[in-house]
């Protein structure tokens, strides 16, 4: 058996292995399979590309920044990162939690569930560390919000878009 090559020896030990010794391995073999079918239909893939155009970053018309990326962007959202790259002040503004508009922003452009970002700012506002973004009911008030707000980054459907808002394009 020593001058078999691998793959004999291998298969030699499996064939000779009881049952219950094979459980684990074919477990890990499914739930991999199961992790990557995951990954590969989670929620940031779920929808079309054109879907993820819909609702558009927007801030304030003097933000001098353009683009931002999805890090940079889901840090901002969750209180973690307060400036601009340029190092202006953000105030940021969210929908409720329960808006679908909401939900489809945090799921789709920050890869993210509307609960997780709820929880990271009940953590930082406990903690004393920060506070949680401003509320707005509607996106009519989230453009005027982000509009008349120095610094302001908000989000809003492409149908309620106008030049009081400056779009940021999301990368």
């Amino acid at each position: 058996m020593a001058h078999q090559p691998v793959i004999q020896q291998a298969t030699v030990k499996i064939r000779t292995m009881p049952l219950f010794c094979l459980i684990p391995i074919v477990i890990r073999t499914l739930a991999s399979a199961a992790l990557m079918l995951a990954l590969m239909t989670g929620p940031a893939n779920a929808q079309p590309p054109e879907q993820h155009a819909a609702i558009r970053l927007v801030a304030h018309p003097t933000v001098a920044t353009s683009w931002l990326n999805r890090d940079t962007t889901r840090a901002i959202f969750a209180m973690r990162q307060r400036t601009w790259p340029d190092g202006e002040a953000v105030q940021v503004f969210v929908l409720p939690n329960r808006d679908p508009v909401h939900a489809r922003f945090a799921k789709e452009r920050l890869a993210v569930y509307p609960h997780q970002l709820q929880l990271a700012w009940d953590r930082m506002v406990f903690s004393g560390m920060g506070q949680a973004p401003n509320r707005v009911s509607n996106q009519l008030e989230m453009r005027e919000k982000v509009a008349n707000t120095p610094g302001a980054l908000g989000y809003l459907e492409r149908e309620y878009l106008d030049e009081s808002v400056h779009v940021i394009s999301m990368e």
